[in-house]
């Protein structure tokens, strides 16, 4: 579109030198029409070089090596309850106070502390960990935090997946990666 957008230039800048050259009136109401269809072209070509980028954008599955596709399971945004939320409030809760610059809730433990190589080995493992809805950690099964807490269980490669991190007290990071022979 861009080189037809060039020709027409080219035609109009033509009829328009021909038109005053030779005082005619019709040369130049040509000229003026060539201008038009040439802005025509332009406009068009990019708006479909964008669409193109666009859609090419939307369909890549090339990625550079060392970046991990995100995948998003299908319970990602459903607010109903019984479904297994991310770590942080809901967009339908009303937003809580902040207790300090950590999650908000005063009573979280501490995450563990783990190297991005652990975590990425503890999202291939089959162990199941433990989380409470709407709080960033997760657990093993016996740890005291989830005493007199609604907890589920969880497959810990969902949950590194979902944002979760592992709980400073019951240390399931260590201890999985222990059963595994990781550490």
């Amino acid at each position: 579109m861009i080189v037809v957008s060039l020709a027409l230039i080219l035609v109009a800048v033509v009829l328009l030198v021909f038109g005053l050259a030779g005082g005619s009136s019709p040369l130049l109401v040509v000229s003026i029409g060539a201008s038009l269809l040439a802005a025509v072209a332009l406009v068009a070509g990019a708006r479909q070089a964008a669409a193109g980028r666009v859609s090419a954008a939307r369909g890549s599955t090339a990625r550079e090596p060392g970046i991990p596709t995100q995948h998003l399971p299908p319970t990602m945004h459903a607010d109903d309850p019984g479904w297994r939320q991310p770590p942080g409030p809901s967009a339908t809760d009303p937003p809580e106070p902040a207790v300090d610059a950590g999650v908000g809730h005063d009573d979280e433990p501490p995450a563990q502390e783990i190297t991005p190589d652990e975590m990425a080995h503890l999202a291939l493992l089959p162990d199941e960990v433990q989380v409470v809805d709407g709080r960033p950690r997760y657990h093993l099964a016996e740890c005291p935090h989830l005493v007199g807490r609604e907890h589920e269980p969880l497959p810990v490669a969902e949950a590194v997946e979902l944002g979760f991190t592992p709980c400073a007290h019951c240390t399931p990071a260590t201890i999985l990666l222990s059963r595994s022979g990781r550490r």
